[in-house]
């Protein structure tokens, strides 16, 4: 339960919706999950929430004999440097061509993680991806923000950009619900693919760390030839 307190904190600050709800968790930019308060305790406390109710985001044909997930905290720099240039080499090389399964997964390092993640997934799978991209763009800018109210003024920004009104990003924002089963799925989600970095990759189920695109191509082309 510490790491859930850790993330979601301020539970009084429930009735001012999710990510008022998560405004007492300390932010960290870091690519390393194995040092988090509580993560022992994560397995037993995710199944305190129903999370079959969150979508994973998938790009591709859904019935390729190969399936790449990726594991990325909006809030990485090299998950961002990996979404400016190696992800659009895969999308054009097996996403777009029918090739592979893309499933993108978030991890949640802290607040403006998952509230990133709120606006991502406030369009649907229809947006999630376009507004992604806008995400890791002005990671540089909303990231370092400063206060949560400025970090959270400026992902609406994006929101608004992606074409999203006001209504829909304020009621995004505001459920606590989502929020709470949002970091309840990240962790379910960690603990059955031991995820302690991003990013990380699942090609055919085999875990891969961070790799040039060379480097990830080979072994993807060696699943599609067996």
């Amino acid at each position: 339960m510490q790491r859930r307190n850790m993330i979601l904190g301020g539970f009084a600050l429930l009735g001012l919706g999710g990510w008022a709800l998560t405004s007492n968790m300390g932010g960290r930019n870091a690519t390393d999950l194995t040092n988090l308060p509580g993560a022992a305790n994560a397995q037993t406390t995710a199944g305190d929430f129903d999370t079959s109710g969150i979508s994973d985001m998938v790009l591709g044909n859904p019935d390729a004999e190969v399936t790449v997930v990726e594991y990325a905290s909006f809030t990485c720099p090299h998950c961002a440097a990996f979404h400016s240039g190696p992800f659009k080499q895969l999308k054009a090389d097996f996403i777009d061509t029918g090739k592979i399964k893309f499933i993108y997964r978030e991890v949640y390092f802290d607040r403006p993680g998952l509230w990133a993640s709120m606006i991502a997934r406030c369009g649907g799978q229809e947006k999630f991806f376009g507004i992604t991209d806008l995400i890791y763009k002005g990671q540089s800018n909303w990231a370092r923000a400063g206060e949560p109210a400025a970090i959270v003024n400026e992902l609406r920004k994006i929101a608004r950009l992606a074409g999203m009104d006001n209504e829909t990003i304020e009621a995004c924002l505001q459920d606590a619900d989502k929020a709470q089963t949002l970091v309840a799925w990240f962790e379910e989600n960690k603990n059955r693919d031991d995820i302690t970095s991003t990013p990380s990759f699942l090609i055919n189920g085999t875990k891969q760390s961070n790799m040039a695109y060379g480097d990830m191509k080979a072994l993807i082309e060696a699943e599609l030839e067996s």
